[in-house]
């Protein structure tokens, strides 16, 4: 993976479906905008590329493909969001808040079955985040949570699934620097202060800019 020698600085939120990522995102976002910093927050999977909306359709279960055909999806998705948004974004000085990046990639696509080394080597071209977030709900929880949005429970939110794509998550822990295990089972508001605690020390020198939404 390639380090970021942006202006801008790039950090991600991970964890299991239904974990409160998008909560996250928002928060953090609103936060370095009332700090006057130029932010940009962003998804993946995106809607924006054809791999991203076929991404869409296989996880709503509209339509059916191989793990590794969808994880290549990821990976063309994941590279226009690259060259499309991210790196513009932080050649501005932008900070760039995503809501899962190739972490997911690495974990759900080994709970599929896939080898986590070749998962890690398909997406070997990107940018390493600053900082990412995981924040560690365990499954039931997750698909309480999940089961109250009204949405049903799809492809990758299964109790078994979930509990597969944790351990994963786990190992990754050791593979990759400045990643912070946050305890998602707490309040948003006491998740957040847990967050909060953590930016100044790994963020210290972003410059402040206008601010922008996507």
């Amino acid at each position: 993976m390639n380090k970021n020698y942006y202006k801008g600085k790039f950090i991600v939120f991970e964890g299991l479906d239904g974990s409160g990522q998008s909560t996250q995102v928002r928060l953090l976002k609103d936060f370095f905008i009332n700090q006057g910093h130029s932010v940009i927050s962003t998804k993946e999977p995106t809607l924006n590329s054809a791999a991203g909306k076929k991404i869409r359709e296989v996880l709503d279960e509209k339509i059916k493909i191989s793990p590794e055909e969808l994880q290549q999806l990821f990976v063309e998705d994941r590279r226009e969001h690259q060259q499309n948004l991210i790196i513009p974004s932080l050649e501005k000085n932008k900070i760039v808040i995503s809501d899962r990046y190739f972490f997911s990639t690495f974990a759900y696509g080994a709970a599929d079955g896939l080898d986590l080394e070749k998962l890690i080597e398909m997406n070997s071209g990107f940018l390493l985040p600053d900082l990412t977030f995981l924040l560690k709900v365990s499954p039931d929880i997750c698909i309480e949570r999940i089961l109250k949005r009204g949405e049903g429970v799809k492809l990758f939110e299964k109790r078994e699934k979930l509990a597969k794509v944790w351990k994963v998550y786990e190992i990754l822990l050791s593979r990759f620097e400045n990643v912070n295990i946050i305890d998602g089972e707490k309040t948003i508001e006491e998740v957040f202060f847990q967050i909060e605690k953590i930016v100044p020390c790994h963020l210290n020198k972003i410059k402040k800019g206008e601010s922008s939404y996507d």
